[in-house]
């Protein structure tokens, strides 16, 4: 199995259904039962660093990361199904976490 990432961003187009508690802990108990959750959390502020630039402030795009594994990119994309960001209309990436 392959570890996955799936990235929030902060576009939604619904703030209801994106900020519903319920739907996130119904969302959390599914990726649970799957066996293939590996945890996630809402992205605070924060900081850019670069070498030999002033600190400047982190992109508000990403609202929140999930970690999960699945056998592809495909079987990856079927825990969309649920995801609150998604449903609202947001965006989630899904990248792929290479074994280094």
């Amino acid at each position: 199995m392959n570890d996955y990432i799936l990235l929030m961003h902060d576009d939604v187009l619904d703030t209801g259904v994106a900020n519903d508690d319920r739907l996130w802990a119904a969302y959390f108990a599914t990726l649970r039962a799957s066996g293939q959750f590996d945890g996630g959390s809402v992205i605070g502020a924060g900081a850019a660093f670069r070498k030999g630039v002033a600190a400047q402030a982190a992109t508000t795009a990403l609202s929140g990361y999930i970690r999960i594994r699945a056998d592809s990119l495909e079987q990856a994309q079927k825990f969309l199904v649920g995801n609150p960001t998604y449903e609202a209309g947001g965006t989630v990436e899904v990248r792929e976490l290479p074994v280094s």
